[in-house]
């Protein structure tokens, strides 16, 4: 299956100059979906993932779906002021600014196995803000999955030397 049929170029969102990279279209087929979340599980199947970090909105779609597939938890990452509890935070930047995740400070304990998941790999400000959040907390980050990266960007070089999944490639 050629996920990359799944995914719409939108130019010039949300700004000028950036082409967004829309997923809805894989999210409304039954077998694009079902094979995007098969092949971000499988090399993390064996890993011991308590734990699955996504952050809004596609984040939370796919990483519900991991968590399921996993056997694992699910943890939020919101923007600030949208979790009910305790949180803490982490900022980063983006290709087009800065933003802040946040998350509770009792969603994750020492021993937890994670593993973070997001639809795109940009510059890796989004990733590595989880990642800190993750880390801070006394969990252990596992890997990383996405369903595209954006290669020139160089997102991966933020990540460390952890396992990163990226099912499509765009030079």
């Amino acid at each position: 299956m050629n996920l990359e049929s799944y995914i719409r170029d939108i130019p010039d969102f949300p700004k000028p100059g950036i082409v967004f990279k829309d997923i809805t279209p894989l999210l409304a087929s039954p077998e694009g979906f079902r094979e995007a979340i098969d092949l971000l599980a499988a090399p993390f199947a064996d890993s011991g993932i308590t734990k699955v970090l996504g952050a809004e909105a596609r984040g939370f779609i796919l990483g519900g779906a991991l968590a399921y597939v996993l056997g694992a938890g699910f943890v939020p990452a919101r923007k600030p002021g949208k979790l009910p509890w305790n949180t803490t935070s982490a900022e980063y930047s983006l290709e087009y600014g800065v933003d802040q995740l946040e998350m509770h400070t009792d969603a994750l304990v020492a021993g937890d196995r994670v593993l973070i998941v997001d639809d795109v790999l940009a510059t890796g400000g989004t990733a590595s803000a989880k990642a800190d959040l993750v880390v801070r907390n006394g969990a252990e980050v596992i890997g990383f999955t996405f369903l595209m990266e954006l290669d020139f960007l160089n997102g991966r070089e933020k990540l460390g030397d952890h396992t990163i999944v990226s099912l499509v490639h765009v030079a």
